[in-house]
């Protein structure tokens, strides 16, 4: 799943994109000399009239039945999407580096010192207290026929997309990325807009990205991709709110997870089990990154009467959903999780069409939680 909403175009090959918050309108008569101003303060009346627009548009909910339909054919309506527009359009997220070092740490030494060392401090007071070191044997099912021992011979690049790891027994020494140092996942890949930078981005030798979607089209597109490198990358098929359906790796594995407008995709009341069993893949000391819609984003203002599926929650005309997060919800299911906030951010920008002499004003929330790391023992 993706931002249906693209964030932009893409920065000048060569030139380091500004992190976010580096653009300020103080001339309003500057507002069309950019295509985008940064942390743009909204007047009172401004936010009263958002406000305003959402208990209008929210007035009239849609009907049990049809959210019912919405709940049930979710996967259809994710394939529907990207076989209608595939990978033509969506950008690749230029900006990840500068707000997320943690995805390519060798590129940003300095930033993430700390907590390389931290995690390094982690992996020692594991192995003392006999749990897993770097490699992926945490608590691993024995081999049997019913598993992957038939098809050991089987590349995991040739594996069809809709494999259900729910219904495997995996061994340690058959999962993709067994021997790798630094593990990210990322979830609602879509067609790979930040899977593929991240792969051209960070050259470390130990790096192995793990990317899953709800659409078994959209993994099929990044499998299909010509940068789809099996050694380094490993897509599948999976169901965030699935309870009953495994990930391919162990708990307590995982360095990085990346939520980028996905949690905002799934229905309010599944969020917390959704994050929690992700919290459990962390590392101790891991990051979980997230980007997702703000409340009163201009998308939300867009929607019209009877699209409304709840508070804050819509359908889009194509039957994909979308929720509108405050940054004591967002914090609420991540502490909730047991992890920490290391960052939550409201980025309001101010996007211009240049062209057209349009004005949108956009509301997205960054946030950036850890999971505490472990007493070291003696």
């Amino acid at each position: 799943m993706a931002d249906p909403y693209p964030e932009g175009g893409p920065v000048a090959r060569g030139r380091k994109r500004e992190q976010f918050g580096s653009r300020f309108l103080s001339d309003p008569s500057r507002v069309f000399h950019h295509n985008a101003w940064d942390n743009v303060e909204w007047t009172e009346e401004q936010a009263a009239a958002a406000e305003r627009k959402v208990q209008e548009n929210s007035a009239q909910r849609a009907s049990q039945e049809k959210q019912v339909d919405y709940e049930v054919n979710a996967h259809k309506y994710w394939n529907d999407f990207y076989k209608i527009h595939e990978n033509g359009f969506f950008k690749d997220r230029h900006w990840l580096f500068t707000e997320f070092p943690e995805l390519a740490p060798s590129q940003n030494q300095n930033h993430l010192k700390d907590l390389l060392l931290e995690n390094k401090k982690d992996e020692i007071s594991g192995r003392q207290n006999n749990k897993d070191g770097p490699g992926l044997t945490a608590k691993q099912p024995k081999c049997s026929s019913t598993g992957l021992g038939h098809k050991t011979q089987t590349p995991p690049e040739r594996e069809t997309v809709t494999q259900k790891f729910s219904h495997l027994q995996i061994c340690p020494d058959q999962l993709p990325g067994s021997s790798a140092t630094y593990r990210i996942l990322e979830v609602g890949c879509g067609v790979g807009n930040t899977v593929f930078p991240i792969l051209q981005t960070n050259n470390d030798p130990g790096l192995f990205v793990y990317c899953c979607d709800f659409s078994s089209t959209a993994v099929e597109l990044v499998q299909t991709n010509s940068e789809y490198d099996p050694s380094r990358c490993f897509a599948f098929v999976h169901d965030l709110c699935d309870e009953d359906q495994s990930y391919p790796v162990p708990e307590n594995s995982i360095d990085v997870i990346v939520l980028i407008f996905v949690l905002s995709a799934i229905v309010p009341d599944k969020m917390q089990k959704a994050i929690n069993r992700l919290s459990r893949l962390l590392k101790s000391g891991g990051m979980m990154l997230l980007r997702d819609y703000g409340r009163y984003d201009m998308a939300q203002l867009r929607f019209k009467k009877g699209q409304c599926l709840s508070e804050n929650f819509y359908v889009r005309g194509d039957g994909t959903r979308v929720y509108f997060f405050t940054q004591d919800e967002l914090d609420t299911l991540f502490t909730t999780a047991g992890l920490e906030k290391v960052q939550n951010l409201v980025d309001r920008r101010l996007q211009v069409n240049r062209g057209r002499q349009l004005t949108m004003y956009r509301v997205w929330i960054q946030c950036k939680y850890r999971k505490p790391l472990l007493p070291i023992t003696t």
